[in-house]
């Protein structure tokens, strides 16, 4: 796996994930006919909380990023997206178990959406994601805390 770090975000870092979030999504938005190149961008803009969002940096430049959203009764990891370069390496699957270890500590549920057919479904299955709901674009997920294992 590649040497990488996670960082909190800063607010100057809004344009480089809308951009890698325009890279990442592109095929899934346009199979299911929503591609809109202004639009996947400017949601990103709009939704945009670096106090809540990490960055991925490998070899000191921006490679990734993540979001974890307090909410009443959960977390909501948002903008997950990790350059199509690095993809299927290990970076995903560790940054994802970090954050799933701190929401199992506080013993708090997290839920996601992921775009219907996409290929990041299957991560997030592996981690523990079940459907709650899906419509004709997006797949609801939760991943219910699991107990912290002692010792003995």
């Amino acid at each position: 796996m590649t040497d990488w770090d996670l960082r909190p975000a800063a607010a100057t870092d809004v344009e480089a994930v809308a951009e890698l979030r325009a890279v990442v999504l592109r095929a899934d938005l346009e199979r299911l006919g929503r591609y809109d190149p202004h639009r996947v961008r400017q949601r990103l803009r709009d939704a945009f909380a670096p106090e809540h969002t990490w960055v991925v940096d490998v070899d000191g430049a921006f490679a990734g990023c993540v979001a974890l959203r307090p909410a009443v009764g959960a977390r909501w990891l948002e903008h997950f997206y990790l350059d199509p370069r690095l993809q299927g390496g290990g970076i995903g699957t560790a940054v994802l178990r970090g954050l799933l270890e701190r929401s199992d500590r506080d013993g708090v549920p997290v839920r996601l959406n992921v775009l219907r057919g996409s290929a990041a479904r299957r991560l997030y299955e592996r981690h523990g994601f079940t459907v709650d709901t899906e419509d004709s674009v997006d797949v609801f997920m939760v991943r219910e805390p699991r107990a912290a294992t002692c010792g003995g």
